[in-house]
């Protein structure tokens, strides 16, 4: 049963991986036509999720009329068609395409951190494109880590390693994490630790709850917890949505000493940071996600 599971994995993975590839040498002109192509099949054809969207606007953003929310919806799913072909184009995109698409205004600040000569908890949201941040591995000097859920099919969660690699990034799945840093942190590895903390949790395994969104939810506290146990400075990285394939990121400090602020403070600091992106441009978030499925069940 397991070898034949593997083997349709396989077969799968050699029959759409040379459509990928086919789509990421696409110059990025056609592959926005594409996008646009794509969307009317996600969103007008199969309506890939679209309850789910509309019930995620209608709670968070009650304060917009119907009309209001169809706006951010119809953007949303341009942006996530974006995204997604952004993602695959990243299989052969040039460091100097990329770099010239995804900016920081002020990476320097991570040189600053790194001169501390402690590790780096950065937090980021589902927002803009979480995807293309990795590129501030070709930035600095410390080792990039990003944390991530593994994809079912190991021939493609393999590709998504191998992409990111291309960038100096590693990828290590949730699951795994604690004991690479902890291994890390014990052999002196500098490394900056990248953690997008605003999707839910297992309710059995939430620790804290606080207001996301006007809703209450619990909240991944990990990054945090690690940064207090292991003494890790913290930061978070706000990403723009310049324009159609263009993306600027700002660094801000979260905590150089997390140790001595109260347990989940660090974490409500993040999460309003999060909320003020959203607010800004609600349709660069990934609606799709349930995030408010547990809410108010504490």
């Amino acid at each position: 049963m397991q070898k034949n599971y593997l083997a349709m994995q396989l077969v799968a993975f050699l029959l759409i991986y040379p459509i990928l590839w086919f789509i990421s040498i696409l110059p990025f002109r056609i592959l926005y036509i594409f996008s646009d192509f794509i969307r009317f099949f996600v969103y007008t054809v199969f309506g890939y999720r679209k309850k789910t969207v509309r019930k995620n606007l209608a709670l968070t953003l009650p304060h917009l009329s119907d009309k209001e929310r169809l706006a951010i919806e119809k953007k949303f799913y341009k942006h996530m068609c974006d995204m997604f072909l952004e993602m695959v184009k990243t299989m052969t995109i040039s460091d100097r395409q990329i770099k010239k698409r995804f900016t920081f205004t002020n990476i320097e600040l991570i040189k600053e951190y790194e001169a501390k000569g402690k590790s780096i908890v950065l937090m980021c949201a589902h927002y803009a494109s979480w995807e293309w941040l990795v590129v501030m591995a070709k930035y600095i000097d410390f080792k990039s880590v990003a944390i991530y859920k593994k994809i079912g099919n190991k021939y493609f969660d393999k590709l998504v390693r191998d992409i990111r690699s291309r960038l100096n990034a590693e990828l290590i799945e949730a699951k795994k994490s604690i004991d690479l840093i902890e291994n890390n942190n014990k052999n002196n590895v500098m490394a900056v630790y990248g953690f997008a903390s605003d999707q839910s949790p297992q309710l059995n395994k939430a620790k804290y709850w606080d207001y996301f969104m006007g809703q209450m939810v619990p909240v991944y506290t990990g990054a945090e917890m690690l940064a207090k146990r292991l003494d890790f400075n913290m930061l978070f990285v706000k990403v723009t949505k310049l324009k159609r394939g263009y993306y600027q990121a700002t660094i801000f400090p979260l905590s150089d000493n997390p140790r001595e602020i109260p347990n989940y403070d660090i974490t409500s600091t993040y999460l309003r940071e999060v909320e003020k992106q959203i607010y800004e441009a609600p349709e660069y978030y990934f609606w799709t996600h349930k995030r408010w499925k547990h809410r108010n069940k504490k």
